[in-house]
């Protein structure tokens, strides 16, 4: 890939190079230019966004094949890929093969949440190869150089950190929430702590009695994210793992410390973005979006899910999609897909696909019903389509062209059938659209004999 999108663009940037730094001193950048021209707004209404924290533009200076984007509000719902390797399996072949996949797939970011070995070779490979931003966690690595989770340190933390950043990581989950008042909390849960970044830091605050490092240190993390146009995802390290614990007091107690730290990272231009609950019932969803808007001030929540049933093993993106279409429709601007390998394996390449695709449909719904300039308009010309039988052009305009072009060949594969007026569904005797085509055009004339005041036989009803 092309190293030369940005490198214009950032030549010559220097001390704080954030997105919001530049907004807030009324600069429209190429960024903000560019992501204008994508998302069909106004380069002012972009500026104004990011310079209030509504709108983030994850772009590191040091990823410069990466093309920008915008996650907030004003602009259409992202989704994002999560792939890495686990200490169990996987490698970088198969990591960047799941990168392949998740791009032209429509993923809008991708996470590379790697665990195990060759963790560096793996990002810079992944950062390399992608046009689309990357996120981390950096406590992986962290915990992947010493012994025990214990033995970590805050130098440790920000080194690692400063590491990723200048490789040319977009943005970071950093779980600078988990703090010592809200450890009790979690008592009354079913599942304590789902997050592995939450669990870590707990150990570890724990083990040491003294407060979170990353919340110690945050106006540390701070200098580092405005050297490289770092864009902060502050992790919800206490989301909710079931629907029991949805909405609990520990949940919302973090949830009011990231809007804290939020505002604490804007007083230094640093782009945030806040993470969200993964479990939550439907009902309680759209709660959920108005006391994330309220206590992190409108920053662009990123949510996992959410999960409306834990019983959907092996289904779980299906689950999660349902919530995800609902948190996006109420106020959600990044949905982190999850695929139906979620609570039982590291996903393949095939389920990295089932997840993108499962909430392009999310995500997509949501942009309808909050009513995006154009959002519809794809769906009108898949309707028109198959209206008029081109199936070749309802194959293009599909979320994933291969598997409709692979259902309808399983049963109609010659090619003449692409200009069938049937599918294998209703044959050719009873297909509705082809019979409603006879009526329609039948209709023009024919029923125009059965209007009131036309039909000679007709005689007006006289009311009793």
């Amino acid at each position: 890939m092309s190293s030369t999108f940005r490198s214009e663009w950032v030549k010559g940037r220097k001390g704080n190079v954030t997105q919001m730094h530049y907004a807030r001193q009324g600069v429209i950048t190429q960024e903000m230019e560019y992501v204008a021209s994508q998302e069909h707004l106004d380069p002012e209404l972009v500026r104004s966004e990011v310079a209030r924290g509504r709108m983030v533009i994850p772009a590191n200076i040091n990823h410069p094949e990466v093309k920008p984007l915008a996650i907030g509000i004003a602009s259409r719902c992202k989704i994002n890929s999560n792939i890495g390797n686990s200490q169990i399996s996987s490698g970088l072949d198969e990591e960047l093969e799941k990168l392949r996949l998740s791009v032209p797939y429509g993923a809008d970011t991708v996470m590379d949440l790697s665990t195990g070995k060759n963790i560096y070779n793996i990002r810079n490979a992944i950062l390399r190869n992608s046009e689309v931003p990357i996120g981390t966690v950096p406590i992986y690595e962290v915990i992947e150089r010493v012994p025990d989770v214990r033995n970590l340190t805050p130098e440790l933390i920000l080194e690692v950190i400063e590491e990723q950043a200048q490789q040319g990581v977009d943005y970071i989950t950093v779980h600078c929430g988990v703090v010592m008042e809200v450890l009790p909390l979690i008592e009354s849960r079913i599942t304590k702590i789902v997050s592995r970044g939450g669990a870590l830091m707990a150990q570890w605050m724990l083990h040491h009695e003294k407060e979170n490092p990353l919340y110690t240190h945050f106006d540390q993390l701070l200098e580092i994210c405005k050297k490289y146009d770092v864009t902060l995802s502050l992790g919800d390290g206490l989301r909710p793992g079931c629907l029991h614990d949805a909405s609990d007091d520990a949940q919302f107690t973090e949830l009011r410390v990231l809007g804290e730290l939020a505002k604490r990272a804007w007083e230094e231009d640093v782009q945030v973005m806040i993470e969200g609950p993964g479990h939550v019932p439907m009902d309680q969803i759209e709660m959920n979006m108005e006391k994330e808007r309220e206590l992190c001030h409108e920053a662009p929540f990123y949510v996992l899910g959410p999960l409306v049933t834990d019983i959907a093993a092996g289904y779980d993106h299906i689950s999660s999609a349902i919530g995800g279409a609902i948190a996006a429709w109420k106020g959600a601007s990044m949905l982190c897909y999850v695929t139906p390998k979620e609570h039982l394996g590291l996903p393949n390449a095939e389920d990295v696909r089932a997840g993108i695709i499962a909430y392009k449909i999310a995500a997509h719904s949501a942009d309808i019903a909050r009513h995006r300039p154009g959002a519809r308009d794809v769906d009108d010309e898949m309707s028109r389509a198959r209206y008029s039988f081109d199936w070749n052009r309802q194959f293009e305009l599909s979320l994933d062209p291969e598997k409709a072009r692979e259902y309808h060949d399983e049963t109609l594969p010659d090619e003449a059938h692409k200009s069938a007026e049937f599918c294998s569904m209703c044959g050719p005797r009873f297909c509705a659209y082809k019979l409603s085509q006879e009526v329609a055009e039948k209709s023009k004339t024919i029923a125009a004999k059965f209007m009131p005041g036309h039909c000679p036989e007709s005689k007006p009803v006289v009311e009793a």
